[in-house]
């Protein structure tokens, strides 16, 4: 069953854009976002971040959900910020400062949710995703490509370097193949994507969504205590000193250790059966 996600009140939408994401369980243990406004090329709108972060909330507190799709309607992934919509606020007081600031702060505040929420988030890109939407695929925890879709951060084409993009393409892929992209604003094929380490895999365009749901199927098997406890350490981790990495991973390995799963699962495995996951 499909069932629409309505954002807080950012005055009235337009009608092609009244649902813009689009919210769906196509299997047990999995839930599939997908960005519904191709006509504005699935841009990040404040209307579509709302809608995110408002699903986002949800499916973070919904124990029934291992694995979280996020997928695009139409031949556009996203093309990031809806520029139209940025225009359009220059002929504020004081020339759209408040809205911008507004704007790109609640984005950064999407990024990081889907960073936070417990469940792995899956893009599954069938087309283009450029700036806000390249840094929103650099933003999930696994990529799906298909083999036709493109990927750039081209502000710096238009006077608008992609400085939020930039925090999440540079935490994904090297400092030089980052500094490329962001320099010289080019578009960027599937198989370069994966080999930058933008991607993790590429894909025929029929196949993406079947290899994004097999992915999911398969983290969705797991015990999900053990996934999100996981995930959460990867974070911060990432971030810390290498010592203070270690003292901080081996403590959040100690109180795995003492999870029902992890009994479960080792129990499992020296009993060659398995396992029945509590999720505690």
């Amino acid at each position: 069953m499909t069932t629409h996600t309505k954002p807080a009140d950012l005055g009235a939408p337009r009608k092609e854009d009244e649902d813009v994401l689009l919210v769906s369980r196509p299997e047990p243990g999995i839930a599939l976002l997908t960005l519904n406004a191709p006509r504005s090329r699935n841009s990040l709108s404040r209307q579509m971040i709302a809608a995110l972060d408002e699903a986002l909330a949800r499916l973070s507190g919904d124990r029934d959900v291992a694995a979280v799709v996020l997928a695009a309607a139409g031949p556009v992934f996203s093309a990031g910020h809806d520029l139209k919509e940025l225009s359009a606020h220059r002929t504020d007081a004081d020339g759209g400062r408040a809205f911008y600031q507004e704007t790109m702060l609640a984005c950064a505040a999407l990024m990081q949710a889907i960073v936070r929420n417990r469940q792995p988030v899956i893009a599954a890109v069938q087309g283009v995703a450029t700036a806000a939407g390249c840094q929103l695929v650099a933003t999930c925890d696994l990529a799906v490509a298909a083999a036709s879709a493109t990927f750039a951060t081209p502000g710096v084409n238009i006077g608008l370097f992609c400085s939020t993009p930039m925090v999440a393409l540079s935490r994904n892929i090297s400092r030089k193949r980052a500094m490329e992209m962001l320099l010289l604003g080019e578009m960027l094929a599937a198989e370069d994507a994966m080999s930058y380490g933008l991607v993790n895999r590429v894909v025929p365009a029929d196949r993406v969504m079947d290899e994004a749901l097999a992915m999911a199927r398969i983290i969705a098997a797991k015990s999900k205590l053990t996934v999100a406890v996981g995930k959460e350490a990867f974070y911060r981790q990432i971030e810390e000193p290498l010592a203070e990495a270690y003292a901080y991973a081996a403590s959040v390995m100690v109180e795995n250790m003492m999870a029902e799963d992890a009994a479960e699962g080792i129990g499992a495995f020296l009993e060659k059966r398995p396992p029945v996951w509590k999720g505690c």
